[in-house]
């Protein structure tokens, strides 16, 4: 999948229609830290945005005219306007998101509708898009909360046992824990990275730090200052969707 930013064209803050750009698939970032590699900000974004519908591309680039900026193609038009109303000033990177519907269509759009005319390849090289890398995402429900007790150098799982859960999957829920400052999140997409996890709990007062269990994909540790703050983030982000097989779990570590 690829697009060209003459094609997704945004600019500008506020709402769509407020600007006199209707409705429609596709939604325009603005305000993005500049300093997030490319490849880790369409990860990130489409972490974030996936939970209001199905997304068909992410659209960023590295050149300098375009930096801090990015283009969500949702399938449909109730997505992206969900999107947009919940995820207006959301903090991102650091920095607070801005979002409005794009100005035109995006390619893959055009082309889905028959609308598409290729462009005349630009002249400047620094100016062609990178080629997209294909995404596909393995979701293995044997391998989603797999059984954990204590991994060395990292908190310690509490006792498991399994319950079902939505779309026939199994998740671990753990024995009873006295609560602490530390979270047990579960059901994670395999591509799961520490910085998307950052990004999402780093917005609630407290937050120290993220740990992941390389060798055992799918969970994750997040540590808070109390667990005043611990609790206040899991209440907030239970049953957060990554993408829309994926919601998380969440529970209190085992110290």
């Amino acid at each position: 999948m690829s697009g060209e930013a003459a094609a997704v064209g945004g600019g500008g803050g506020g709402e769509g229609e407020a600007n006199g750009i209707p409705p429609n698939v596709t939604i325009y970032i603005n305000n993005l830290n500049e300093k997030i590699k490319i490849e880790e900000l369409k990860k990130s974004l489409t972490a974030v945005f996936s939970q209001f519908g199905k997304i068909l591309d992410v659209i960023a680039f590295k050149t300098l005219k375009h930096k801090g900026q990015a283009w969500v193609v949702f399938e449909d038009v109730a997505s992206a306007t969900e999107a947009l109303k919940r995820m207006q000033g959301f903090p991102f990177y650091d920095k607070t998101m801005r979002i409005q519907y794009a100005k035109t269509k995006s390619d893959i759009v055009a082309k889905a509708d028959g609308t598409f005319v290729p462009r005349e390849k630009r002249k400047r090289v620094d100016e062609k898009p990178e080629k997209k890398q294909k995404r596909e995402h393995h979701h293995d429900a044997s391998q989603i909360g797999m059984g954990v007790n204590a991994y060395p150098g990292v908190y310690g799982a509490p006792q498991l046992t399994q319950i079902p859960i939505a779309g026939g999957q199994r998740v671990m829920m753990p024995e009873i824990i006295v609560p602490n400052n530390i979270l047990f999140v579960q059901n994670l997409p395999h591509e799961t990275t520490p910085m998307m996890l950052q990004m999402l709990f780093c917005q609630y007062p407290g937050f120290k730090e993220v740990r992941m269990v390389e060798a055992k994909p799918g969970i994750a540790f997040v540590e808070y200052g109390d667990e005043g703050q611990a609790t206040a983030a899991m209440n907030n982000l239970q049953s957060f969707k990554i993408t829309k097989e994926n919601q998380m779990v969440i529970t209190y570590a085992k110290k």
